[in-house]
């Protein structure tokens, strides 16, 4: 069977294979009985879910499943993605499950596993669970029928949100004003009540989930609300959250947006600073901008690029030993805190910088400067190696001189569709966007 689990684990639309309640059970039947030849005992998995409305339904399919295969499972309820995460090593749980699709619409769910040490599954077990599923008959159907083990959920609630308040007790927010948009998401209650208990004067909008309006022209896709509400209120930052709050963006007090690039620049500089960059690296990714590698260099900060995902990310702050990495879109990893992005810690690390600084947030970005980017999709009939095709090479590599170090050609393949990205950026909009036109015609012509 094709592959289930992409690099951020299950993705699909709810209650539709692979996402239906008789896989979903088999999904936490198989990792049971993965672990139960692992462990030599029943594991204890703990599982929790964001606010879509098919999540209950189907985290209770997968602790059916999973308690058939002799599992000892809890469920956390409606907690954020690295809530799960610390969850699952805090209270010695062997794995935890997020039922969540993250900033998809409400239609869409998906499954995350976490280990104790809070990285993925590892890809040898997804592929047994795969193996497994393609095995699995109708008589998994029967599992579906159980109840959640949900009786610590308060607990469970209250151990995540005293965790994150503790990590930042210094962090004096009183006389801050803040506007938070929790996206109708996991967020909801954990985001406004850490703020507050450090002092914050919190507006919090998008707070009240109904099963469908999760990410809804709300969050971190969608930062019209939350910077309105930022110059409404006089707030010193705003930040958005998406559905399962493993990320964040920020609003400045001028309305001004603060990407993921913006967030590292500003805590690599703050950690360069404190003596926390012992290695002088940050880990981004190959979307990046590249006026954050400028940035840096400037510093003396050297930025290390990983393929675009959360998991190699990971993977690349581990293999160097760095202290802080991310992406773009927000999701910002600190190793010592987590290695599993956190929203939450995200915006408290980012209030610390403003705090210990003594700075609003448009000062800190002050030094980063985000170089023009295009970006044209193109669609192709196959997906050569570019630099296997003779005129697409060549052209690639005259821009390559045109930019001359000041700025950055990246051609990739889509993963999930047929298309081309080519992604320019240089110093000069008119001509990075003719670049780009040049570049898109020869690989239409030679592959589409």
């Amino acid at each position: 069977m094709n592959r289930l689990f992409g690099t951020d684990g299950i993705r699909g639309v709810a209650d539709n294979f692979p996402l239906d309640t008789q896989t979903v059970a088999a999904i936490g039947a198989s990792l049971a009985r993965r672990y139960q030849e692992k462990l030599g005992r029943p594991p204890r998995l703990i599982t929790g879910r964001d606010t879509r409305e098919s999540g209950e339904r189907l985290d209770a399919a997968f602790h059916a499943g999973a308690s058939s295969a002799g599992a000892m499972i809890e469920s956390a309820g409606v907690i954020t993605t690295p809530g799960v995460a610390y969850l699952t090593k805090e209270f010695n749980f062997d794995a935890g499950t997020v039922i969540s699709a993250s900033h998809n619409p409400f239609e869409d769910n998906g499954i995350k596993i976490f280990l104790p040490s809070g990285q993925k599954l590892d890809e040898e077990t997804e592929r047994l669970i795969e193996r497994d599923i393609e095995a699995a008959t109708a008589n998994s159907s029967s599992m579906t029928q159980a109840g959640l083990h949900s009786t610590r959920v308060d607990e469970f609630h209250k151990a995540y949100t005293d965790h994150l308040a503790s990590a930042f007790r210094e962090l004096d927010l009183k006389n801050m004003r803040i506007a938070v948009d929790c996206a109708n998401g996991a967020a909801c209650e954990f985001a406004p009540k850490v703020l507050r208990t450090l002092g914050a004067d919190v507006t919090a909008i998008h707070d009240r989930p109904n099963g469908r309006n999760i990410n809804l022209d709300c969050g971190s896709l969608h930062l019209e609300g939350v910077r309105q509400l930022v110059l409404d209120t006089g707030s010193s930052v705003g930040v958005a959250f998406d559905g399962d709050s493993d990320r964040a963006l920020f609003i400045d007090e001028r309305g001004n947006i603060v990407d993921g690039d913006a967030v590292l620049w500003i805590l690599g500089c703050l950690f360069k600073d404190q003596g926390l960059l012992k290695n002088n690296t940050v880990v981004a990714t190959v979307m990046s901008n590249i006026g954050l590698e400028i940035a840096f260099a400037s510093r003396g900060i050297k930025l290390v690029r990983a393929a675009v995902g959360d998991k190699f990310v990971l993977d690349e702050l581990l293999k160097t030993g760095s202290e802080l990495g991310g992406e773009q879109s927000g999701h910002i990893i600190v190793p010592e805190q987590s290695l599993v992005g956190d929203g939450i810690m995200t915006a408290l690390f980012t209030l610390r910088a403003i705090k210990t600084s003594g700075k609003k947030l448009s000062e800190l970005t002050a030094g980063f400067v985000r170089y023009p980017q295009v970006l044209i999709n193109v669609k192709v009939k196959e997906k050569r190696p570019f630099n296997s095709v003779s005129n697409v090479a060549a052209l690639s590599g005259e821009i390559e001189n045109e930019l001359d170090g000041k700025g950055r050609l990246l051609l990739r393949y889509s993963g999930t569709e047929n298309l081309a990205r080519v992604m320019i950026e240089g110093q000069d909009q008119l001509v990075i966007e003719s670049q780009a036109r040049r570049l898109a015609d020869v690989i239409s012509e030679a592959l589409g």
